[in-house]
């Protein structure tokens, strides 16, 4: 059967487009930059592009499987950046990680958080485990106050300098 162009892209075989979108989706939730996938004949390689780095689309020359009747999207080429929110009026601390390693936000799987979204912490208190290279590093708040933002979820690689967690203080923030 003939493959559909779209907008001068290559030859594509029409495919609902739907699932690709879901794909790219996670890609953002979870700040890949690199995905592939292969299911039978259909393979696809999504990268995520990088500012000044082009846009590039790669097809079959020929389609590997006959096309399904489905409804066919526009294949986003590249996830925007989120809109960056405006400043909150409250000043805001941010704590950050100070290595790179694995975010655990609990002791153990199974066990309560250290620190929710919407609890009060005081100056000090455990926020969450950093696991680097076999070794568990325990992350303290470093001011008292109310957490208003989790940056990321238990399990995820987190890299120095990444925000961790948004703190609106309700006191001095302890020395350094």
């Amino acid at each position: 059967m003939a493959a559909k162009k779209k907008n001068g892209d290559p030859a594509l075989p029409e495919r609902d487009w739907t699932e690709v979108e879901r794909v790219l989706k996670l890609m953002e939730r979870h700040g890949l930059e690199e995905f592939e996938f292969s299911d039978g004949a259909f393979h696809v390689r999504l990268k995520k592009a990088t500012a000044g780095s082009p846009v590039v689309f790669a097809a079959p020359a020929a389609p590997l499987e006959p096309p399904r009747p489905a409804p066919v999207a526009a294949p986003t080429p590249a996830a925007e950046p989120a809109p960056v929110a405006a400043e909150p009026a409250e000043p805001v601390h941010i704590v950050k990680s100070p290595i790179v390693g694995t975010f655990y936000g609990a002791p153990s799987p199974g066990a309560p958080s250290f620190a929710r979204l919407g609890d009060q912490v005081s100056s000090g208190q455990i926020l969450c485990i950093i696991e680097a290279m076999k070794l568990m590093n325990e992350i303290e708040s470093d001011v008292a106050g109310q957490i208003t933002r989790i940056f990321v979820e238990s399990g995820q690689p987190v890299e120095y300098g990444e925000p961790l967690f948004a703190i609106r203080p309700s006191g001095p923030a302890r020395p350094a």
